[in-house]
C-alpha cells in the first residue's frame, strides 16, 4: 500500500474529537468561569468546557436563535425567568450559585469621590458608566437604585450606556467616565486601576442562578458541571473572585 494512502486512512480512522461542554455565562463571571472550568476539566479528564461571556440579555437572545449552548448562567433573575417561561430551561436543573454586590467604582487618583448616589448628579461628574438596561443585568439594578432615589432623570442626561458590566469597568480604568455601576466581583477584577468608592444599597439581593438548556446534547454532562459550580470546590473559587454566598 502506497504509504501516503496509508497515512490518510490512519488519520481518517481517527475518532472526531470530542465537541465541548458549551457554558454561556454573564460577563462578570469571566475569571471567576474560567477557573471553574479549569477546575472542572482537571477533575474530569477528557472533558472541555468551551466558555461564552457576553451580557445576559444577550445570552438569552442567542439561545433563544438556536445557538448551540448547553449550559446558561445569568447575573440575575430575571432573565433566567424569561428563559424558563419562554421554554428554553431544564426547569429542575436550575440552581442559585452567587451573589453579589453593587458598586460605583472611580478612576485611580480622583479627588472628591462620589461617597453615595446624590454625589452622582452633582458638578463633580460629568459621564457615568451605566449598562444597557434593557441587555445588562447591572444596568437595571442601577436604574432601580436611581429610580428609588428619585434621581434617574438627572443621571441619564450624563450616562454613557455600556453593553455589559466590563466594559462599565474599562471606560471607568481608562478614565473616560467619572464613575461606572459595576459589581463587587468586578471591582476585585481590576485591583489598582478602579477604586470602589461606594455600595449601592438594593432592596432586592443580586442573585446569579444557572440551568441546563433544554435542547443541550450533552444534558448529562452539562447537569454534571451545574453540580461542580455549586460543589465547595467551584464555591471556594467564587468566593476567591468575590461573589457572596447563594
Amino acid at each position: 500500500m502506497n504509504r501516503l494512502l496509508f497515512l490518510l486512512l490512519m488519520v481518517f480512522a481517527l475518532p472526531a474529537p470530542a465537541a465541548g461542554l458549551t457554558v454561556s455565562a454573564a460577563s462578570s463571571l469571566t475569571e471567576s468561569f474560567r477557573d471553574i472550568a479549569s477546575a472542572y476539566e482537571a477533575v474530569h479528564p477528557g472533558t472541555k468546557v468551551d466558555l461564552n461571556f457576553a451580557a445576559s440579555g444577550v445570552l438569552l437572545q442567542q439561545i433563544s436563535r438556536g445557538a448551540p449552548v448547553d449550559v446558561l448562567a445569568t447575573a440575575d433573575t430575571a432573565t433566567m425567568e424569561q428563559a424558563a417561561k419562554s421554554g428554553l430551561l431544564e426547569t429542575d436543573s436550575r440552581q442559585t450559585f452567587a451573589s453579589n454586590q453593587l458598586v460605583v467604582v472611580v478612576p485611580p487618583g480622583r479627588k472628591n469621590a462620589p461617597g453615595a448616589l446624590s454625589a452622582l448628579a452633582g458638578k463633580g461628574v460629568q459621564r457615568v458608566a451605566i449598562g444597557n438596561p434593557d441587555s445588562v443585568p447591572v444596568g437595571r439594578y442601577a436604574r432601580t437604585a436611581l429610580q428609588e432615589a428619585g434621581l434617574w432623570d438627572a443621571i441619564t442626561a450624563r450616562a454613557i450606556t455600556t453593553q455589559n458590566v466590563r466594559q462599565s469597568l474599562d471606560y471607568v480604568a481608562r478614565g473616560e467616565v467619572d464613575a461606572g455601576f459595576v459589581y463587587a466581583s468586578d471591582y476585585q477584577a481590576m485591583p489598582g486601576r478602579v477604586v470602589r468608592a461606594f455600595d449601592v444599597p438594593l432592596k432586592a439581593p443580586i442573585r446569579y442562578p444557572l440551568s441546563v438548556v433544554k435542547d443541550s446534547a450533552r444534558a448529562a454532562e452539562a447537569r454534571r458541571f451545574v453540580a461542580f459550580v455549586i460543589s465547595p470546590q467551584g464555591q471556594a473559587i467564587l468566593r476567591r473572585h468575590g461573589f457572596g454566598a447563594p
